[in-house]
Formats: structure tokens, C-alpha cells, sequence
């Protein structure tokens, strides 16, 4: 009994992923994984906002 459940877990894992490579090489994917390769050589954002203002010195 335990074999057939491990033999259709190993189909159903296969289908799914299966259905996983179809969904990511499809065309209406493309764009937006070409958009998403970008990503690494956009520019950054300014690192100004990361710095704390300086704090006045009263003394």
C-alpha cells in the first residue's frame, strides 16, 4: 500500500513540476522575467536617506 501512494506522490510531484517549467518558459512570462533581469544593473537609489541627520552640538 505504502508503495502505491509513494508511486502516485512521485507523479504528482512531476506534473507540478512540469506545469512549474511550462508557466516560466511561456511568452506571457517573458517580459516580465526579462524585466526582472534588469533589476542587478539598474542604477541605485541615493544612499542619502540612510544617513541620520548630524545632531547639533549645544556646548
Amino acid at each position: 500500500m505504502m508503495s502505491v501512494f509513494h508511486s502516485i506522490w512521485t507523479v504528482l510531484m512531476f506534473i507540478l513540476f512540469i506545469g512549474i517549467v511550462v508557466w516560466a518558459w511561456s511568452r506571457r512570462r517573458s517580459g516580465d522575467f526579462a524585466a526582472a533581469a534588469q533589476i542587478p544593473l539598474e542604477d541605485d537609489e541615493p544612499e542619502t536617506e540612510l544617513i541620520p541627520p548630524a545632531e547639533d552640538k549645544h556646548g
